[in-house]
């Protein structure tokens, strides 16, 4: 009598511990079973990076090669009433390569070297295949355009009675 009682707990025991919350079985139809199949979603690929865009339709600064794709962009000019600012910056010290503040539609080349683009207060800006480049004003030049507007400056100072600095 002893042993049948035995055996009937050990079921008894076997057949809770089996179905206790948490622990394994090996019903295969059981998530928590061992044998049951392996479902997971992380197994799912991640998807590709975007491309960069080839619209600004936004204020802000733009990663170039990220963000916006390199390449002739064009706007229509400032929005409304005011005035259209871009700046393009290099690497690494983030010094500004060109910028403009205009009225008047603008045509900028963003190059690939390029670290970012920052555009405030334009129409949206089209990266445009059949644009022509803009101009460029060599360094040089642009450096003698500076010396010749601070001696009209200095010239205008020293007219109005005021000590032109050194």
């Amino acid at each position: 009598m002893w042993v049948i009682r035995t055996v009937a707990a050990s079921a008894l025991a076997v057949s809770m511990v089996g179905s206790a919350p948490g622990l394994a079985s090996a019903d295969p139809a059981d998530p928590a079973s061992p044998t049951a199949p392996a479902t997971s979603a992380a197994a799912a690929p991640t998807p590709p990076p975007a491309a960069p865009k080839t619209t600004i339709d936004a204020d802000g600064t733009y990663a170039v090669g990220t963000d916006i794709a390199p390449g002739i962009y064009t706007s229509a000019g400032p929005v409304g009433n005011g005035t259209c600012f871009w700046r393009r910056s290099s690497n690494p010290d983030d010094a500004t390569i060109d910028n403009a503040l205009s009225k008047k539609p603008q045509t900028v080349q963003i190059d690939p070297t390029d670290k970012a683009f920052k555009t405030n207060g334009c129409q949206p800006w089209q990266l445009s295949t059949d644009a022509a480049p803009p101009p460029s004003v060599a360094p040089a030049l642009a450096g003698l355009q500076l010396q010749g507007f601070m001696a009209q400056l200095n010239q205008r100072a020293a007219a109005s009675g005021q000590t032109p600095p050194p």
